[in-house]
């Protein structure tokens, strides 16, 4: 079997994530990201562990087999950390991991462009649905 210097093992690993090929694991993982829920359940989680009701309020408009969803989701993902304590009824609270504490600025990031540019969006919404052209 020959050996590989480090240089090459590099170079393979990294094609084993490369995100344009259409079996790349990193696919479902940017799937996963890009969904809306999952974004703004990582925002929401920033200041702190939130319990299930506070996350649902916060996130409006999202039905309780959804974020149940995202949850589960992001919890298999290793981003969010559920931790039950004993009572009654049983306190269930979320957190982000220190992986979910890394992508944060990133999603937090778009969430921040998405509502600083909406105005210019929906002027080209507008533009493109009456069939009109927009300068650069």
């Amino acid at each position: 079997m020959p050996t590989t210097t480090a240089a090459q093992r590099r170079a393979a690993e990294a094609a084993a994530y490369d995100a344009y090929l259409a079996h790349c694991p990193a696919r479902q993982l940017l799937d996963r990201i890009g969904d809306k829920w999952v974004s703004l359940a990582v925002t929401a989680l920033a200041d702190g562990p939130l319990r299930y009701s506070d996350l649902r309020r916060r996130l409006a408009g999202v039905s309780e087999k959804m974020l149940t969803q995202t949850l589960r989701a992001l919890e298999r993902d290793g981003l969010v950390a559920r931790t039950v304590t004993a009572g009654v009824p049983a306190r269930v609270d979320y957190a982000l991991t220190g992986l979910g504490r890394d992508l944060l600025p990133l999603v937090e990031q778009i969430k921040d462009w998405a509502e600083c540019h909406m105005p210019q969006v929906l002027a080209a919404r507008t533009a493109y649905d009456h069939g009109q052209a927009l300068p650069h």
